[in-house]
């Protein structure tokens, strides 16, 4: 197992990778905050498959404070750097770039920022404002300065992986995003790097969250009422979630959730095809989010004595 080479400045970056570029390599680049776990160490699988054998992997490590609001984690936010090192040596990756604040931000907060346009005002964005307008400016300027052919995001953060596709079309980039399945744990919690705040309890309670999403990607074939009605009936009997959103959604995000709560189960209008559910709560002080994909069917018949989706 050879471990990576690490970058701290831009200059260090820019002399490891000027010789791949030379020989013509395809390049793979996935961004973290450190803290990795088995499901970062997959999209570093799914970063080396795309790219082969002999191309670059790159792995930056930085955890951002601009998508930091006030009273949130960054200070908190786990700091495993050793153990970082051995996650990305044991998936072959040939450069690690972990820079300094200053190194990202030479003289403080930059006055040029990405801004993400309405989608970043909804879901996440109603709760964490300017959360992503921090990750779109970062990864901007990651992609700058690592100028990967192929970058990969894990589907757990989806709103954010429809932001990044979204600014890279919009801004004609040239970087391949690609999203990949999340990782989860034996009990069905989305691995994530605050998961290490949840105590034994709370560990139980957060399985919750993905027993709901599964319970609506089950239901979906009956239609968005029925989707929701198994939602609800899930978190109805979810102890120790605080909820902050459950929603549907088209893949890019548009909102299905209220349309279905104000129809008659069997309406005929319903959307149908490829869908999203999302879920944010919080468990104890830990907030979570997770989603899956689901296909809704056309609406089943509606039940005499409970056939309006906003009445359950």
């Amino acid at each position: 197992m050879t471990s990576p080479t690490v970058a701290s400045t831009r200059g260090e970056l820019a002399e490891l990778l000027g010789s791949a570029r030379g020989a013509g390599h395809r390049s793979a680049f996935v961004p973290t905050m450190g803290a990795l776990h088995d499901g970062h160490a997959s999209l570093m699988q799914v970063a080396r498959a795309e790219v082969g054998a002999d191309a670059p992997v790159v792995v930056s490590i930085f955890v951002n404070p601009l998508q930091f609001g006030a009273g949130e984690d960054l200070d908190r936010y786990p700091r495993t750097w050793d153990s970082d090192l051995e996650v990305c040596a044991r998936q072959g990756v040939d450069v690690v770039f972990a820079p300094s604040v200053d190194e990202v931000y030479p003289g403080g907060t930059p006055m040029v920022t990405v801004s993400p346009g309405p989608l970043a005002e909804v879901l996440e964005g109603r709760t964490r404002p300017g959360h992503f307008a921090g990750v779109l400016t970062v990864v901007a300027k990651l992609f700058g300065l690592v100028r990967p052919d192929v970058a990969v995001f894990g589907q757990k953060d989806y709103q954010q992986l429809v932001l990044i596709r979204r600014m890279v079309a919009d801004l004609c980039l040239g970087v391949d995003v690609v999203g990949a399945p999340t990782l989860r744990e034996d009990d069905g919690l989305a691995m994530s790097s605050r998961n290490v705040y949840l105590d034994g309890e709370q560990r139980r309670q957060a399985a919750a969250l993905s027993r709901t999403l599964r319970a609506v990607q089950d239901a979906g074939a009956d239609g968005l009422v029925a989707a929701l009605d198994a939602a609800r009936t899930e978190l109805r009997s979810a102890e120790g979630v605080d909820l902050d959103y459950l929603a549907i959604t088209t893949p890019e995000l548009d909102d299905l959730t209220s349309r279905g709560e104000r129809v008659e189960r069997d309406d005929p209008d319903l959307p149908t095809g490829p869908a999203r559910a999302l879920i944010a709560a919080r468990i104890g002080t830990t907030r979570l989010i997770d989603n899956l994909p689901l296909t809704l069917g056309p609406p089943s018949p509606a039940h005499p004595e409970n056939h309006r989706g906003g009445d359950r």
